[in-house]
């Protein structure tokens, strides 16, 4: 069987990166840029005040006190937002509010709760240094400068800081385009009265959530039997344009595994399918339909699960230059013995505790027990040469909360 390291590789060197977009900012919260950002202004672009009050000259008010305050004119309202240039004359003040333009000649800013307010004469309670309460033209960033950096991702601050600057657009890696394909003709939509034998399909819902939650854009086509031309027309009308197709189902060693019948011997196919030594996920399929890379996932839903944190999570985020593209992995103790199958990497459902630095397994290790995976928080990772863990022994976790 190929090892878990091995189908990891063979995966990740099929997704690859796509060239860098421009998008509006909107659309670019969470994605990583690709090339630097300059700034084409400076910030601030001009002396403002820091406060509400009164701009003046530090040395008309340098013996301000509350007891013997300086009175002074109010010679204008200045307002943020106010264009026309104004220039302070000696012994007057002008009201400015936080934001605004100081005028030419004045050196500090008095806030508001050391004056009386007054809005045609100010009495000013309080003496001031020269640049007090003024911010600088140029101070928070110089025009020219780079402010951002390519592999950076684009968090709200980055791209308030852009919005700052009068920029549009950024460079960035597009989301990897995904669709997401289930198979069986046991499949039913939800809301559909189920006949006997049948059951609801979830892998896709799932796994296009899945695809979301790594960041990535999920595409779901409609499902399809265990039918191979049906799945290789859909197939056909779906893949157009994504970057990457994962299915679901059909790839065991049954008699009706219509995703291993329609690409194992395909004209225009080189997917290989073969067996990972790992629980669940055993079966798996990776290559190439013409030029499109494929995954192809086993059908029980955990396995489904734990194949796409184990193979394609990682890649994916990868392959966008988003950071953290593996899940947190921590060393924990276990609360309980265990058994495993040998040669055989198992991927159990688990509670971790990370004030006690504890884990405990939850719910039974068979793939089609959905519920148990739904309420864990990791996944309890016991290596192939383990069949056997005590009660106290420390074991490596995947924190599915990171």
């Amino acid at each position: 069987m190929r090892s878990v390291e091995e189908h990891q590789r063979i995966v990740a060197a099929l997704i690859t990166p796509r060239a860098g977009i421009r998008l509006p900012l909107a659309e670019t919260l969470g994605l990583v840029l690709t090339a630097d950002v300059v700034a084409p202004l400076s910030l601030p672009g001009f002396d403002n005040s820091a406060m509400d009050g009164y701009a003046v000259r530090a040395q008309d008010i340098a013996d301000a006190t509350a007891e013997h305050p300086v009175p002074l004119p109010v010679a204008e309202d200045i307002p943020a937002g106010r264009t026309d240039p104004l220039t302070l004359a000696p012994g007057t003040a002008h009201r400015i509010m936080t934001g605004a333009p100081v005028p030419a000649g004045a050196t500090a800013v008095v806030p508001v709760e050391r004056t009386d307010g007054g809005t045609e004469t100010v009495e000013i309670r309080a003496s001031a240094a020269a640049g007090q309460h003024i911010r600088i033209a140029g101070e928070d960033v110089t025009a020219g400068t780079t402010v951002l950096r390519a592999g950076q991702p684009v968090t709200p601050a980055a791209l308030g800081l852009a919005a700052a600057l009068g920029i549009a657009e950024l460079e960035v890696a597009p989301r990897q385009r995904v669709l997401v394909m289930s198979t069986g003709t046991e499949l039913v939509a939800a809301g559909t009265p189920l006949q006997p034998g049948q059951i609801y399909e979830s892998n896709a819902p799932m796994l296009a959530a899945a695809v979301r939650d790594a960041g990535a854009e999920s595409i779901t086509a409609p499902m399809s039997t265990d039918d191979v031309a049906e799945f290789r027309a859909a197939l056909s009308a779906h893949a157009t344009g994504v970057d990457l197709i994962v299915t679901t189902g059909g790839v065991s060693a049954g008699a009706y595994e219509v995703v291993k019948d329609a690409l194992a011997h395909g004209e225009n196919s080189t997917v290989e399918f073969v067996k990972v030594a790992m629980q669940p996920g055993m079966p798996q399929g990776a290559g190439r339909v013409g030029a499109t890379p494929i995954v192809t996932l086993p059908g029980n839903p955990v396995s489904a699960l734990v194949s796409f944190e184990v193979f394609l999570r990682p890649a994916l985020r990868a392959a966008m230059g988003l950071p953290n593209a593996q899940r947190p992995l921590r060393t924990a103790t276990l609360t309980e013995a265990l058994t495993s199958p040998s040669g055989k990497r198992q991927f159990r459902r688990g509670v971790y505790d990370a004030d006690a630095g504890t884990v405990t397994s939850y719910g039974p290790p068979a793939s089609h027990h959905l519920k148990w995976l739904a309420s864990a928080n990791c996944l309890l990772e016991i290596p192939e040469d383990v069949t056997e863990l005590g009660a106290g022994s420390t074991v490596r976790v995947w924190d599915l909360s990171g």
